[in-house]
């Protein structure tokens, strides 16, 4: 199926432009919720989604980062729990991203009745197997660990008629297309169920899902592809590797408020998390050589205000939802412009001002002007944009091509196969 585009002036989205949650057909128990948690003004993907979701519309939902997307889902879903005894799944691509989800429908279900299942690589099996006898309504998941219930037989997914797709672009990107494949295959078809699909891009694998696997859905957009929050100052310093340390230094000392560092490796956050920690800063780190018990406690720990510094790989882009972060420094380039995007979306959230600065050396310029591209931004360059004296330019890679040559086919290979064993 061909999805359907909503704009302003469709007559099934005028509804959704009212500005209160009370102005939605959304029951009170849920309402009586939102007010108490001080929810009152929807975002725009709420205001476009949920009067969508509670009709039963398949959606398709393109928005950045940072919109509010789980509250666009998680309402209707509890919704026809409470009124038509649903079962809904969720899936979605990290650990943490699951953990958060979890989080809100806890918020606002937990004292509605509603029971969670959270089925995630790196919790014992036998936890999850507690939260499975306990009957719930949601499951949220990683398509790694849903395959492994699948396969003890620990779920059955026939009886799921709500399926949630979030972030899916970057579930195809980590290479997670087989196993949502195989999902899918578990679930009624897409005639007898509800599928809400959330991304931030819409590349071609997306839309052809979409057409095989979705009935009739309605595509609602409230950014275009590659959009930043406008309140996001973006700048770039153009260093040398050994001079990354101390710039990060000195920014630090420029910065009170909360700071999330992006590293390209595990290895890399480790090392500068240690950095870090010998100059006096209170930092932590998450990355997949980290449990999932210590990912929990460096997350929980940033969002408290114990550690003002958290340093990250990308794992992390998609799965860092903290109010106030202040500074987000790409101590490393990302593989690919849209990793940019979703690293920068961490701060400037909710209306609030936020500021991204990136470090690269100076053979990485075709980097940075896909990024500009992307985005439709030229970064501001602070300090000196020329390499200085002396400085030598590698003619030719290890591969023989030229270095603009091999950067560039780097940054934008898709990492369905490269990034797993990295984060």
């Amino acid at each position: 199926m061909i999805p359907q585009t909503a704009t302003e002036t469709d007559p099934k989205i005028t509804k959704s432009l009212d500005p209160k949650f009370a102005d939605m057909k959304i029951i009170p128990q849920i309402l009586h919720k939102l007010e108490v948690l001080k929810f009152t003004i929807p975002t725009p993907i709420q205001q476009k989604t949920i009067p969508l979701g509670l009709e039963g519309s398949d959606l398709i939902g393109i928005a950045q980062t940072g919109t509010g997307k789980t509250l666009a889902f998680a309402i209707p879903i509890i919704q026809k729990i409470l009124t038509e005894k649903k079962l809904a799944l969720i899936v979605l691509p990290t650990r943490e991203l699951a953990l958060q989800v979890d989080e809100v429908f806890q918020k606002i279900g937990r004292s509605l009745g509603i029971n969670t299942a959270v089925l995630i690589g790196g919790a014992a099996f036998g936890s999850q197997m507690a939260m499975i006898r306990r009957h719930p309504q949601v499951v949220i998941g990683t398509p790694g660990r849903i395959i492994d219930h699948l396969q003890r037989k620990t779920i059955r997914l026939q009886m799921c008629h709500v399926l949630v797709l979030d972030e899916a672009d970057r579930m195809l990107d980590m290479g997670f297309a087989p196993q949502i494949k195989q999902i899918l295959r578990e679930l009624p078809p897409s005639t007898e169920r509800q599928t809400l699909l959330f991304s931030a891009t819409m590349p071609e694998e997306i839309a052809t899902m979409a057409a095989k696997h979705m009935k009739t859905p309605v595509r609602i957009e409230v950014a275009r592809s590659g959009t930043v929050a406008d309140k996001i100052e973006q700048e770039i310093y153009f260093v040398q590797k050994d001079q990354k340390l101390p710039l990060l230094n000195k920014l630090l000392q420029e910065y009170t408020g909360l700071v999330l560092i992006f590293s390209r490796t595990k290895y890399g956050a480790k090392k500068i998390c240690r950095e870090l920690q010998m100059s006096g800063h209170q930092v932590a780190e998450i990355h997949s050589n980290r449990s999932l018990s210590q990912r929990r406690e460096a997350l929980d720990g940033f969002r408290a205000g114990k550690y003002r510094v958290l340093v990250a790989t990308d794992i992390a882009a998609r799965g860092i939802d903290v109010t106030g972060i202040q500074l987000i420094v790409n101590f490393d380039l990302p593989e690919n412009p849209e990793d940019y995007v979703h690293r920068i979306g961490r701060t400037g959230r909710a209306g609030q001002k936020g500021r991204a600065i990136s470090m690269a050396t100076f053979d990485q310029r075709n980097k940075i002007h896909q990024i500009e591209i992307l985005t439709k931004t030229k970064l501001k360059v602070l300090g000196d944009q020329n390499p200085p004296a002396g400085y030598a330019q590698k003619t030719h890679t290890h591969s023989g091509q030229r270095p603009h040559q091999a950067q560039q086919k780097h940054f934008n290979h898709r990492r369905r196969f490269a990034r797993r064993g990295r984060r």
